[in-house]
Order: C-alpha cells, then sequence, then structure tokens
C-alpha cells in the first residue's frame, strides 16, 4: 500500500495523470522558463561585451587620440564597435558635414541631435528582451497558481463519487496542482532577478552614454571656436 501510493504521488505520475488543463499549464510555464534562461544566457553576454567595449573606447578616447584618427578607427570595420564607438561616429560624422566658420551652435545642435538618435538605438539594443522577463516575472505565478486553482476543484469534484473520503483521494490531485505553483515560481523567480540586474546594468551604461555625449560635445564645441 505504501509503494503504491508512493508511486501514485512521484513527480512523473502526478505530470501525467494531472488533467488536460492543468498540463497545458505546466508545459506553457515550462516553455516560458527555458525561453526566458535562453533571453537570460544571452543578455548576459550582450551586457558584458558592452560594458567591456564601453571601457575599452572611454579608456582610448581619454589617452588623448587625434578624434580624426579616432573617427576612422571606428568606421574602418576591422574592429567590434561598441555603443559609445558609435554615439562618438555619429556625433563627429556630423560635426564634421559643417563648414569652417559655420555657426556653432547649428554646428552643436544638430551634432547632439545625431547622437541622440544613436543613444536611443543603442538603448533599445539593450532593453530587447526585457519587456518579455518583466512580464514572465509578473504573470507566471498567476498561471501557475490557476493550474493549482483548478487542479484543487478537479480534487474536490472527485470527492463527490466516494461514500468516504479519505487523505489518499485527495492528495493526489492537490499535489498535481501544487506542482503547477512551484512551476509558475520556478519560471518567475530567475527572470525577475535577471530583469533586475539588467535593467540596472542598462541603467549604469546608459548613464555612462550620457556623460560621454555632453564630455564630447564640450570637446567638439571647443574645436569649433578655435
Amino acid at each position: 500500500m505504501n509503494a503504491a501510493l508512493t508511486q501514485d504521488l512521484s513527480l512523473v505520475s502526478l505530470i501525467s495523470s494531472a488533467s488536460v488543463l492543468v498540463q497545458l499549464v505546466m508545459v506553457l510555464l515550462l516553455l516560458t522558463s527555458l525561453l526566458s534562461w535562453w533571453f537570460i544566457f544571452r543578455k548576459f553576454f550582450v551586457i558584458r561585451k558592452a560594458v567591456k567595449e564601453c571601457d575599452e573606447f572611454e579608456d582610448l578616447f581619454w589617452r588623448g587620440s587625434d578624434l580624426n584618427a579616432l573617427y576612422q578607427r571606428t568606421t574602418n570595420g576591422r574592429h567590434s564597435v561598441g555603443g559609445m564607438e558609435r554615439i562618438f561616429e555619429a556625433g563627429f560624422r556630423e560635426f564634421a558635414k559643417h563648414p569652417s566658420g559655420a555657426d556653432i551652435r547649428v554646428v552643436m545642435d544638430g551634432t547632439r541631435r545625431a547622437m541622440r538618435a544613436t543613444y536611443q538605438r543603442e538603448i533599445d539594443k539593450l532593453e530587447t528582451h526585457l519587456p518579455f522577463l518583466a512580464t514572465v516575472g509578473s504573470v507566471s505565478p498567476y498561471i501557475g497558481l490557476f493550474g493549482t486553482v483548478w487542479g484543487i476543484m478537479n480534487a474536490f469534484r472527485s470527492l463527490s463519487n466516494v461514500t468516504q473520503a479519505t487523505i489518499a483521494h485527495v492528495a493526489p490531485g492537490i499535489a498535481e496542482a501544487l506542482i503547477a505553483t512551484a512551476m509558475g515560481l520556478f519560471a518567475a523567480i530567475p527572470a525577475v532577478i535577471a530583469y533586475n540586474r539588467y535593467a540596472s546594468n542598462t541603467d549604469q551604461l546608459a548613464s555612462r552614454y550620457e556623460s560621454f555625449m555632453e564630455e564630447l560635445s564640450n570637446v567638439l564645441q571647443r574645436r569649433a571656436a578655435e
């Protein structure tokens, strides 16, 4: 009897004997969890690469490199170009379009707009898939709870067919229902942690990009005034 009860309450047995709706909930949560883990790993490498490229270019820029040579370096296509480098390229290209003697305010206004447009594209790239992780983190527990409620309803509904209710009649239904809740939490917790971490990393990079745009604007404005 104990062996049979143990076998009936095994994880595989509970999932296979669950109602179709609860099984669909479990499959949805499993697919959602796998997809969110894929995005978590991809975003980890994207953020790490962006930070590394930002550090390298910032160090090169403040080393006193010639701006023309630095611009040629960003456009020769021989190395990976990071977000800060693309912002510099867009700003310097717009700055170089204007002839000497042009109105400084017009030149700098166009330069800032070019850098701002590139900045926004870079931030959009960094924020890719973050809304999905946020959605998984907020919705998955409720999806799992829906499966749990449905499973418990079925468990108690089955009691109407027995004359004497025992824990053996209720336990399998409740156990399979709670698996849906556990899967919902398993999908939600990593997604929430990853979203908070990557959102913070993106905000830090955005702050560095904005500071660089202000510093580059000052450098170019001094250069235009010479």
